[in-house]
């Protein structure tokens, strides 16, 4: 069995030359339309790297500031984290501050839609 790490590493090390010789080679030789892979290589560090790239799976929704609208951001945070009033209160104003971490990119875009629906500012990262 062949090694697939050892593989993996020379495929992100190849240059966009070897790479499209690759892909002709896969084409003509053993009828691979190998056109995914061959972008996902070229995607590759051009330093010579072995960082792989991948995409953001995590986001955090920051609260930026709570703008005109305090009270209405307090009440918001509250019921999106399930917290007090006080703890709340504590959070919106240590602003900028994380409401949530760690969360999927469409809950963290719910949070932000909430919160600037009711005046607050927020940064997805």
């Amino acid at each position: 069995m062949a090694d697939i790490k050892k593989i993996a590493e020379e495929l992100v090390g190849l240059t966009v030359k070897e790479v499209q010789e690759l892909a002709t080679i896969l084409k003509e030789e053993y009828g691979i339309e190998p056109a995914a892979a061959a972008v996902a290589v070229a995607a590759a560090p051009a330093d010579g790297g072995n960082a792989a790239v991948a995409e953001q799976t995590e986001f955090d929704a920051i609260l930026v500031s709570a703008g005109q609208a305090k009270l209405q951001i307090v009440k918001v945070v509250k019921e999106i984290i399930g917290l007090g009033l006080k703890e709340a209160k504590e959070l919106v104003d240590a602003a900028p501050k994380a409401i949530k971490e760690k969360v999927s990119k469409a809950e963290a875009e719910q949070i932000k839609a909430q919160i600037e629906e009711a005046g607050g500012e927020v940064e997805i990262k």
